[in-house]
């Protein structure tokens, strides 16, 4: 995806990027938001620094129950909304608020200067869900993730991800913005809600245009984690089932416990995460399994 590709002026002029199917529904990304107060909950506690939802799909729904979910945490918290097809961006003019927006845009995000003050919005933390799938190059990807955490804040965070129809399954990328303006991937997320059976080829079937062709062989940092998770379920996962009839919970839990301690993984272990069905794998450059060329971005400066 070239940056500059008037294919990408169907909707607007200056726009980067392109429609999604936008078949968001209610709920699909509740789960998301419950990671972002558990993980980051800092970056949403600023009354100055926005929340973005970038490509929130047909109808607003999910960045309103976002509004929803955050605000118990920080009632004055900005939040904005963008769709790249201005149809959508109209209709969600009626949830418009002094705290809320709705607007046309795309990766790189349409953000406005506070006439009196001359003051530009600044953002603390981005989702963008099911946009990137979409997409044929993982250079898209690479390139579009780029654009959106030039406008972050130091220590902003994009979270990036895909999930399944309901929001049952998702896997996505956190990559945060250092104070040397550095970016880097810091953690890949596995989430479960626990309905279903306990499948690890779920979660691959999900994961973000950055890895999902990723899954190719063993010079590839996914695949060996996914090897490595699979054989930890059915050393440890699986066992446990057989001998005791654990439950779907109790499967994830051992299992990603068993993948930290006896494959070295670097896994948030702490209970609040895997209980709630979050599997955290810190991206730590040097730690077992990760490819820091993979994690790792070499920033241009775009113009803001």
């Amino acid at each position: 995806m070239s940056l500059d590709s008037a294919s990408f002026n169907k909707y607007c002029k200056s726009a980067v990027g392109t429609e999604t199917r936008g078949k968001t529904t209610q709920n699909r990304l509740r789960r998301v938001d419950n990671f972002v107060t558990m993980y980051c909950c800092d970056l949403i506690l600023s009354t100055e620094h926005l929340y973005v939802d970038l490509g929130y799909g047909r109808t607003p729904i999910t960045t309103l129950e976002s509004a929803k979910c955050f605000r118990q945490y920080n009632r004055q918290l900005r939040i904005l909304g963008i769709e790249i097809d201005n149809k959508r961006v109209r209709e969600a003019q009626k949830f418009v608020d002094d705290i809320t927006d709705f607007r046309q845009g795309g990766f790189n995000l349409p953000l406005q200067t506070n006439p009196i003050t001359g003051q530009r919005e600044t953002v603390n933390l981005i989702r963008a869900f099911n946009v990137l799938r979409q997409y044929d190059l993982e250079s898209d990807c690479h390139d579009s993730h780029l654009l959106m955490c030039n406008y972050l804040n130091t220590n902003g965070i994009l979270i990036e991800g895909t999930s399944d129809p309901l929001g049952r399954i998702w896997v996505a990328n956190v990559i945060r913005k250092h104070i040397d303006r550095s970016i880097r991937i810091e953690a890949l997320v596995f989430s479960t809600n626990f309905r279903g059976e306990f499948d690890i080829v779920t979660f691959q079937q999900n994961l973000p245009k950055n890895f999902i062709h990723r899954m190719t062989g063993t010079n590839e940092m996914i695949f060996n984690f996914f090897e490595d998770w699979k054989r930890s379920y059915e050393q440890m996962g699986k066992s446990m089932k057989t001998m005791f009839g654990i439950g779907v919970r109790q499967q994830f839990i051992i299992t990603a416990r068993y993948l930290a301690e006896e494959y070295g993984y670097n896994i948030i272990t702490r209970k609040k995460y895997l209980k709630n069905g979050f599997l955290v794998w810190k991206l730590t450059p040097g730690s077992k399994g990760v490819d820091h060329e993979q994690i790792s971005y070499r920033t241009t400066n775009h113009r803001r």
